[in-house]
């Protein structure tokens, strides 16, 4: 494969996590509402670890992992799986649409700020002006929505811990670039996911003891079913698929999918309206996506 073939189909497997991410936190709003948080997570994990329990096994050319490599994927999970399932589930609960999109519409700065800090990846004036685009574009998107009605403590509560899932976001973003020099993509995804089986086991079996499955409807295992393989399976592989070829700092623009695949399952599913405001913001996040993915013009 050409490098310019392999640039785009990393461009492609970063930008269809992150719209599948999108999708499923919009998505997960009937399933809050159906099945308590920790209880939901715990499914979750257990589903899409039993749906790729072949992706554990060690293949023949992986080296033995070191320890700093293990502490690595203990982190990848504890604040890209764990964390950021608890921050996103309850702050987008106890929040208002409006702020929960401007506070996402900060992911991709954390990450080139992320990534230069802690990957000394030089990040440059055009990836600069594209997390500009896409963070205006999700503000704008944000500011368009109305207001809920939440009560102000739970509303400044919401908004922190939506700030915190987008520095959990962050750093799953550049810890997976360096797991990605270390183990595949598909062995990163089925470890991580392990650990988060692990952590989210005894709150979600506490939860467990107490809740009627019989209240769940059919139609919410299905989505259930579908929230986690993408958000255990589909959307990890894609992820550190496409990391393997880009820098973390460039594919961290691509997080600005993420909210604007939330908007777009509000209208298209949900029934939101949609309105001049927010088509000007989608118009800001795919310039800030050229902007990061254009290839650069050699001059001689």
């Amino acid at each position: 494969m050409s490098p310019r073939a392999r640039r785009f189909l990393a461009y492609a497997c970063l930008a269809t996590s992150m719209s599948m991410v999108g999708s499923y936190v919009a998505l997960s709003k009937p399933l809050v509402a159906a099945i308590p948080v920790f209880l939901l997570a715990w499914m979750r994990f257990g589903i899409g670890g039993a749906a790729m329990l072949h992706w554990l096994r060690k293949p023949a050319s992986e080296p033995p992992m070191t320890p700093a490599i293990r502490r690595l994927v203990f982190l990848e999970s504890f604040l890209g799986n764990f964390l950021f399932s608890i921050c996103m589930l309850f702050g987008v609960s106890m929040t208002s649409a409006v702020s929960a999109g401007v506070i996402m519409a900060s992911i991709p700065a954390v990450v080139a700020l992320m990534s230069w800090a802690f990957l000394r990846e030089r990040v440059g004036t055009r990836v600069w002006a594209a997390v500009a685009c896409a963070a205006g574009g999700i503000a704008l998107l944000g500011l368009a929505k109305p207001e809920g009605s939440t009560q102000a403590a739970d509303h400044w509560l919401g908004n922190l811990l939506v700030f915190g899932a987008v520095l959990c976001e962050a750093s799953y973003a550049v810890i997976g670039k360096k797991l990605t020099g270390a183990l595949g993509a598909k062995r990163i995804t089925s470890l991580i996911n392990l650990w988060g089986f692990a952590l989210m086991t005894p709150l979600g079996l506490y939860q467990a003891l107490w809740f009627d499955f019989a209240t769940v409807q059919p139609g919410t295992w299905a989505l259930l079913l579908f929230y986690s393989l993408a958000a255990s399976v589909w959307t990890v592989w894609l992820w550190m698929t496409g990391l393997r070829w880009v820098p973390a700092s460039q594919g961290g623009v691509f997080t600005v999918m993420l909210p604007v695949a939330a908007a777009l399952v509000g209208v298209l599913v949900l029934g939101e309206p949609m309105g001049g405001t927010q088509l000007v913001a989608f118009a800001f996040a795919l310039a800030g996506v050229v902007l990061a993915t254009a290839p650069v013009r050699t001059v001689y």
